[in-house]
């Protein structure tokens, strides 16, 4: 959680008493935030507290003891919640072409206790909870403000309140601020857009599982495993998956993608009078159709419309899509060649896997 901490001391030494009258509420006063956001704006100010009863807690201004020795409640005008938002939307600039932000408050606390000589003290809390919206109620967290004052005053005046709490409220949106502009280039969550970088896989040296390339076709020194008891001659097991990699640069997701076409040696058997070259291309022919698949796997990502918050769901179907058409594919290559033992079926799909392949 990222939080800042601020701390600062208002002292504000008794001096002539006045006669102002007992407040019953807190008037926050219009002044301008010395900011003008170039990456958000603030859609929504919500009230998130877990007590939302009057903010502050003051003690009175009678003259007497025994009435100084309590506190009463006092709210800001309006509530605490409406005040704040009418702030805000009074002394913030909003461009709503840019990031929509919500602001949470989560806990507003102004509490005084009187100390000798006719002084109060006073401990004001703010904390102030951001992130974006996303619609239909969905808030993705960013960042938390935690704002903090201690201040001193005469037991007979109570205008210092206001500017205190006014000058810790200002720094959080101060705060927040320079937040997003410090993240906006490589915090992922602010990032605007996604752009994929596709590569295929490669293991070097090569151990057991071989990563497709067209450089390198299967050989009979590929087929490591022990033969099971099987009516067909050979088999191969390609299958098909990715690494993915995400940095944020300027502002946008750069995706790289690694896509891994493969085949493991030591689940790949044949038998041994049946190792000709006829059907090590009828089982190369098998990984060519993972590459295939790999290819289309792609092209389904590259035809999504990916944004910073649907890329991994749009990436994660199209791999789903693209496994489960390459097994529906390898079934209909070895029933339509009937394991490659129908010759005229095979080269028609020679033919048709090698075009594919060849376009990709």
């Amino acid at each position: 959680m990222i939080k800042s901490i601020l701390i600062f001391t208002l002292l504000i030494f008794p001096g002539l008493q006045s006669s102002a009258k007992q407040i019953d509420s807190i008037v926050l006063v219009n002044e301008r935030v010395p900011v003008i956001p170039g990456e958000f704006y603030i859609a929504k100010v919500i009230d998130s507290r877990t007590d939302r009863g009057p903010a502050a807690l003051l003690v009175p201004t009678a003259t007497t003891k025994a009435a100084q020795s309590k506190t009463y409640p006092v709210d800001l005008q309006g509530g605490a919640l409406p005040a704040i938002r009418q702030f805000i939307n009074n002394n913030i600039a909003r461009d709503t072409k840019l990031r929509p932000l919500i602001i949470s408050l989560k806990k507003l606390s102004i509490r005084e206790t009187k100390l000798a000589g006719n002084t109060v003290e006073g401990r004001m809390d703010l904390i102030l909870s951001f992130g974006l919206d996303k619609g239909d109620d969905d808030i993705q967290y960013l960042a938390e403000y935690r704002g903090n004052a201690v201040y001193n005053r005469n037991a007979g005046q109570t205008r210092d309140i206001e500017p205190t709490l006014r000058h810790v409220l200002v720094n959080g949106l101060v705060y927040i601020n320079t937040w997003m502009n410090q993240q906006a280039a490589t915090n992922i969550k602010l990032a605007r857009g996604v752009k994929i970088i596709f590569t295929d896989y490669t293991e070097k040296p090569e151990g057991d599982s071989i990563y497709y390339s067209a450089k390198r076709p299967l050989t009979w020194a590929d087929f490591q495993s022990k033969v099971p008891n099987s009516k067909y001659e050979a088999e191969v097991f390609p299958t098909l998956g990715y690494d993915e990699n995400a940095e944020v640069v300027n502002g946008i997701i750069i995706l790289h993608l690694a896509v891994k076409t493969c085949l493991p040696k030591s689940a790949c058997w044949a038998k041994e009078g049946s190792r000709n070259n006829y059907i090590l291309n009828h089982e190369q022919k098998h990984f060519d159709i993972a590459k295939i698949a790999a290819g289309r796997f792609k092209q389904k990502i590259d035809a999504g419309k990916l944004t910073p918050a649907n890329y991994d769901a749009i990436i994660n179907e199209a791999y789903l899509d693209a496994y489960r058409e390459m097994s529906n594919l390898q079934k209909q290559y070895d029933d339509e060649t009937h394991h490659g033992t129908d010759i005229s079926e095979q080269q028609k799909w020679n033919s048709k896997i090698d075009k594919e392949v060849t376009e990709q």
